[in-house]
C-alpha cells in the first residue's frame, strides 16, 4: 500500500502545541532563536548556563541558563560548509574562501600587501588519469558533441546536455579500473604534496639554482580546493603565485627570473615528472600513480582574453567548489554503514557511485589487505577513497579561514558588549555547555522553512 504524505498542518501543529507549553502562548523565543540561526537548516542544540561574575567581588551581574528556553536547549549554527547539508551556512563558507582567495590575488587587505598582484600568478588545475571510458557531457562552452564515436571498444553516439545522470558513468562497467580509481583518491593529496616538491625542484633548476639557494630566494605560495569529477575521482584547482623571500616574515617582490612563464612551464614538467608507487594487490606489481591532465591559465587583473583570468573570476571559481564534495558525483553526504551497502541505488547513489563504494569497502578489509589499514578505506568509502581536506592553503597565501572567523565573532561580541550596563574587563564568565543533539524535528523544520519563504515574520 502506498503511503499518503504528510499534510504540514499535521507536523506544525504538534510543535505549535509543544513549543507553546515551554515559551509562552506566542512561540516568541522559538523564534527568536530561529533568525539567529540565519536559515541554518541542522542546528547543534545545546544545553547548559552561563554566570557573569564581579572580578573583585564576587557578584552576579547576569545569569542565562537554557532550562528557560524551548525544550530547555539552545539552538546555535552548524556551520557545515556541504551545501548538500545547510546551504545557509555553507554560504558563509563559500563567501569566506572567496575573500580568502581574493587576498591573496589582489593583497591590500587582510594583511597582504597590494604588491602581490604584480607577482606571477596562475591558476592550474590538475586532474587524474582515465580509469575507463565514461560518457561525456558539455564542454566549458555547454557544447554537447558526440560523447564517445569509436569504431573499436564501447561507443556512445548520444550528446548529453548539463544534468544528465549518465555523465561520468563508464561505457563500460565491465572492464572499468574501479581499484584503481579508489587507490588514487585515497593517494590524492600525496600526489599532491610530491608534486610540491617536485615544482620547488623545477623552478630551482630552471632558474640554475641548488635547493638551498632557491628556498632563500623564492617563496612558492598556493591556496587550493579538491572538486570531484562527474566520473567519481577527485581534481585540484590551485592558485599559484611567486613571492620573494628579501625580508624574513614579509611578502616580497621575486627575482626577476621568476616570471609567470617559468611557472607555467615549470607547474606542467613537475606534474608529468610526479610518479607514485601505490600499494600492491594479489602479488601484482605495484600500481604507479601519477596525474593526468594539467591546465595552467595565466591570472592577470584584465579582463579574459581566452588564456588569462582576472583576480575576481579566479576567486569566485575556487570558492564555488568548497561547499561541494563526493555527492555532486551520485555517492552520499555522510559515512557509510555496513547496512547501507545492500541498498545504496535506493538512496539515490549511482551505478558507477555504488560500485566504487563498495569496492572502497573490499579494500578496507583489514584482515584481507592489512597493508592498506593506515588508508582507512571504510571509513572514506563514502568520498570513494579520498580523505584529504578539501581546502588548504600555504602558510603565506593570505589570511586564515579561522582569522576570518574570529573577525566576525569580534565585532558580533563588540555590539552585544556595547549594550551591557557593566564594565566586561571586570568581569569572570563561568559557563558549562553540553551537547544535546542537532536538528530540527519534522515539525520544526517545517515550521521554519514557512518562515524562511515569508522572509521573517518575528515581531512583525
Amino acid at each position: 500500500m502506498t503511503e499518503q504524505p504528510t499534510h504540514i498542518g499535521d507536523l506544525i501543529g504538534p510543535v505549535i502545541r509543544d513549543l507553546a507549553q515551554h515559551s509562552g502562548r506566542d512561540l516568541t523565543r522559538w523564534l527568536h532563536q530561529v533568525e539567529r540561526l540565519r536559515g541554518c537548516s541542522d542546528p547543534i542544540r545545546l544545553t547548559g548556563e552561563v554566570s557573569t561574575l564581579d572580578s573583585t567581588t564576587g557578584e552576579i551581574l547576569h545569569s542565562y541558563s537554557t532550562r528557560g528556553e524551548p525544550h530547555g536547549q539552545l539552538l546555535v549554527r552548524c556551520g557545515n560548509r556541504r551545501a548538500s547539508r545547510c546551504p545557509a551556512c555553507a554560504e558563509t563558507y563559500r563567501a569566506d574562501t572567496f575573500h580568502l582567495i581574493r587576498a591573496g590575488l589582489l593583497g591590500g587587505d587582510k594583511g597582504v600587501p597590494a604588491t602581490v598582484s604584480t607577482h606571477p600568478r596562475v591558476l592550474a588545475t590538475l586532474t587524474a588519469p582515465s580509469f575507463g571510458p565514461v560518457h561525456r557531457g558539455p564542454d566549458k562552452h555547454g557544447q554537447a558533441d558526440i560523447c564517445h564515436p569509436r569504431r573499436n571498444g564501447p561507443a556512445c553516439f548520444g550528446r548529453h546536455v548539463s544534468g544528465d545522470r549518465r555523465i561520468g558513468q563508464p561505457l563500460d562497467p565491465g572492464t572499468y579500473k574501479y581499484t584503481g580509481h579508489v587507490l588514487w583518491n585515497a593517494h590524492a593529496s600525496a600526489l599532491w604534496h610530491r608534486f610540491g616538491i617536485y615544482l620547488r625542484r623545477h623552478l630551482g633548476m630552471a632558474a640554475g639554482l641548488t635547493r638551498a639557494e632557491f628556498s632563500q630566494q623564492v617563496r612558492l605560495s598556493f591556496a587550493k580546493v579538491a572538486e570531484y569529477q562527474a566520473r567519481g575521482i577527485v581534481h585540484f584547482h590551485a592558485v599559484v603565485r611567486l613571492d620573494g623571500r628579501a625580508s624574513e616574515g614579509e611578502i616580497d617582490a621575486p627575482p626577476a627570473w621568476a616570471t609567470v612563464e617559468l611557472l607555467s612551464e615549470t607547474i606542467e614538467s613537475a606534474a608529468k615528472a610526479v610518479r607514485l608507487d601505490g600499494p600492491s594487490l594479489d602479488g601484482e606489481d605495484p600500481q604507479e600513480l601519477r596525474w593526468g591532465t594539467v591546465d595552467v591559465r595565466r591570472i592577470e587583473s584584465t579582463g579574459p582574453d581566452g588564456s588569462t583570468l582576472p583576480e575576481a573570476a579566479v576567486a569566485g571559481y575556487v570558492a564555488k567548489y568548497a561547499t561541494k564534495a563526493a555527492e555532486t558525483s551520485g555517492t552520499l553526504d555522510r559515512r557509510v554503514k555496513r547496512s547501507d551497502l545492500a541498498r545504496l541505488e535506493h538512496q539515490g547513489v549511482t551505478e558507477h557511485a555504488a560500485r566504487l563504494i563498495r569496492t572502497a569497502w573490499l579494500l578496507g578489509d583489514t584482515e584481507a589487505y592489512p597493508h592498506l589499514a593506515p588508508l582507512r578505506l571504510r571509513q572514506w568509502a563514502h568520498m570513494l577513497g579520498f580523505r584529504g581536506h578539501f581546502s588548504t592553503k600555504s602558510r603565506a597565501y593570505s589570511t586564515t579561514m579561522t582569522a576570518l572567523r574570529r573577525v566576525r565573532l569580534e565585532y558580533r561580541q563588540a555590539r552585544d558588549l556595547e549594550r551591557l550596563p557593566y564594565d566586561p574587563a571586570a568581569t569572570l564568565v563561568l559557563a558549562n555547555w553540553r551537547y544535546a543533539g542537532q536538528g530540527y524535528t519534522a515539525g520544526e523544520s517545517a515550521l521554519a522553512s514557512s518562515l524562511s519563504h515569508q522572509g521573517g515574520t518575528i515581531g512583525r
